[in-house]
Parts: structure tokens; sequence; C-alpha cells
């Protein structure tokens, strides 16, 4: 199906005020964002414009029911300066996971793809050019109907937009196990990507912070047993030679990296199991030594390398090493900036047609 996307670009651009060895975390914005709008059971008007504030009327479904969901993704350059697009076909399907969770529309995914093409296109020049960064790409849903009472909206906006990023962490990171709060239980909406999800998440994270961690690394709701995932990643262990990392069972998120780490790891000859991990585990193959590597994945991380977990009482050491985490972490850079073969198929390329 071909999509008539209407563009009305900036009069001055932003991008020459940037400077992209020291980009200010998810403050910066580039010059255009893409908008559709669904009313009467169909997406219409899809259009890109300057960046710019959404009127919300006060009783905006979203803000009182929750009705919101987003993605996120990068844009990175190859070595001809050409915008290249990660797997963002499975953000298009996720997305429409989540929306099917959370009771709202399904946006097609053919005009998810046009329209990230031709904002990222459009803003290739805020791509930043240094190794580990990224043009951040975040789409996003949410119910915008005014109306107060409990069903699904019946207007929505469907919104792209973009943020030059640098590297999110740049040392080992140090999580803390919790065992009060919890993230998601089966039934619940841990496998969508929707909002509330996260805004849950904020207060026991800033309370691992102030103990001196990094992030929350999530067990189970019933038992507080079974590891799920990280705040922002999902995780992987390399204990005596292979890799398990936790299982899909609706209650954690169907990570687009984690996938891929997973290929990447089976094609170099190591042997991936994906199954319930009880914490106790872990904290046994440190104290035996067949703790060998432990690694989060996520687009906006990366590859994060784990030093440490804490949990009541314990601390789990993690080997200083993590030598497969960096050479998988290497081989997702240079497929995404064309430096070795896309022997996946993981990559699209944005033509250059609005310049």
């Amino acid at each position: 199906m071909s999509y008539n996307i209407s563009i009305q670009k900036t009069e001055n651009s932003k991008v020459e005020n940037i400077d992209f060895n020291n980009i200010p975390l998810g403050t910066t914005f580039t010059d255009h964002m893409f908008i559709c709008d669904y009313e009467n059971g169909e997406w219409v008007n899809p259009r890109i414009e300057p960046m710019g504030l959404i009127p919300t009327h006060p009783a905006a479904m979203a803000l009182h029911y929750g009705q919101a969901i987003f993605e996120g993704m990068k844009a990175t350059v190859d070595g001809e300066g050409n915008p290249m697009l990660f797997r963002a076909d499975k953000n298009a399907a996720r997305l429409n996971t989540s929306a099917d969770r959370m009771g709202m529309p399904n946006f097609p995914e053919e005009l998810f793809i046009e329209g990230l093409k031709q904002l990222v296109d459009l803003e290739r020049n805020w791509i930043p050019p240094t190794d580990g960064s990224a043009l951040y790409l975040r789409p996003f849903m949410y119910a915008d109907e005014p109306f107060i009472g409990m069903r699904a909206a019946t207007h929505y906006k469907f919104i792209i937009m973009a943020s030059p990023a640098g590297p999110f962490f740049s040392k080992r990171i140090k999580l803390w196990a919790e065992k009060h709060y919890i993230r998601a239980a089966n039934g619940g909406t841990g496998e969508a990507k929707a909002a509330g999800n996260y805004a849950a998440a904020i207060r026991p994270t800033e309370l691992a912070k102030a103990k001196g961690y990094d992030q929350v690394l999530w067990l189970d709701a019933v038992e507080h047993k079974y590891i799920q995932e990280v705040g922002t990643m999902n995780i992987f262990f390399k204990i005596d030679g292979k890799f398990i990392t936790p299982k899909r069972d609706g209650s954690i998120l169907d990570g687009i990296t984690r996938m891929s780490v997973i290929d990447i790891l089976k094609d170099k000859g190591f042997k991936v199991i994906e199954r319930t991990i009880p914490i106790d585990e872990i904290i046994e193959a440190s104290k035996n030594g067949t703790l060998e590597e432990a690694f989060g994945t996520g687009t906006a991380v990366g590859i994060a390398y784990i030093q440490e977990i804490g949990i009541e009482g314990e601390t789990i050491h993690v080997s200083k090493d993590s030598p497969v985490g960096i050479e998988v972490n290497q081989i997702l850079n240079d497929i995404k900036t064309g430096k070795i073969e896309d022997k996946f198929g993981w990559m699209t390329k944005v033509s250059k047609e609005l310049a």
C-alpha cells in the first residue's frame, strides 16, 4: 500500500548548534517529528512537521487511563554516510503486540517503516558520526480522546520523534536484585512496552541508586526468586561456557537486541538456553567460579557489562572480563555501521530522497 506523507520543513535547523561529542541524554531533539491520527476507525493524515508542542485536552484518556505505548530504536550511518535502520520490522511488529495488549488499534507496519525512513532521511545530519553514538528514535502511541470513562479510546496519536544519543553506559554497571517491588506478573502487561510499566519502576530504581546501584534486577512477582529482566535491558549470564537468559513467559519484554544477541552467540557456536533462572543459581555460580560473564542487552544500552549484583545480605561478583560480550557488542556495532557483512539481513538502508 502506498502512503502519501506530507512534509513541512522547518525554516531554521538547530543541528548546527549540536556538539556531537557532548550530547545531553534525552534532552536534545531533532527539527522534525512524524505524526498520524486515528479517527473514525482508521489512521489518517500522516505527516512530518517541525518539532513542537502537541495540543492536549486535560481529559485526554492516556492521562487518566494509561493507554500509552512506545518503541525504542536507533539510526546509524554506514561508511558512505547512508542512514541505516536496525530491524525496524521487529519494532513495528512489537508496537502492535503492545497495542493489542493495551486495547489500542494496530498501526500499519508499512506506514511505520515508511514514516521512519522519511523522518530519518530528513534528519540524516543529526546522526552522530562517532562510534557508539546514534540517532535514537522514539515511536509512540497514546489515546488523546477527551473522555472521562473506563473504556478503550476511539482517537489516538502516533508520533515518531528523534534524539541524538551518545553511549549509554561508559563503565561496568551494578544491579540491585529487588525483592519487594515487582515489575510484572503473569497475565499482566510485562511483555507490552507500555508507559505504565516504566512509571512503576521509577521509585524502586531511585531506591536502588540511593544504595549505589545503577539499575534494578527484577525478580518474579510470586516468590521473588526467579530472574526476569533489568530496568532497561534483558539479561544474559555465561556459566561454565554456556549462555543462559530468562525465557519469555509474558512477563519480560521481547527485546530486539536480545533476539539479535542470541542469533550472534549461536552463530559463534555458543549454546544459548532460554529458561527459568533462580537467583540462587547465580549466587552459587559466583561463589564456585563458574559465573564467567553477565551483561544486559537493549536498544539504548547496546550491551552493558555487569560488575556485580547486590541482593539482601549478598553480593554477586562477576568476572572482571567480558570477552564474549565485548565481541558480540562489536559485531552488532559493525553490522549497524556497515563495517562487516550483514549476513543476517537486519539492516535497512535509507536512500537519499528528500535532500
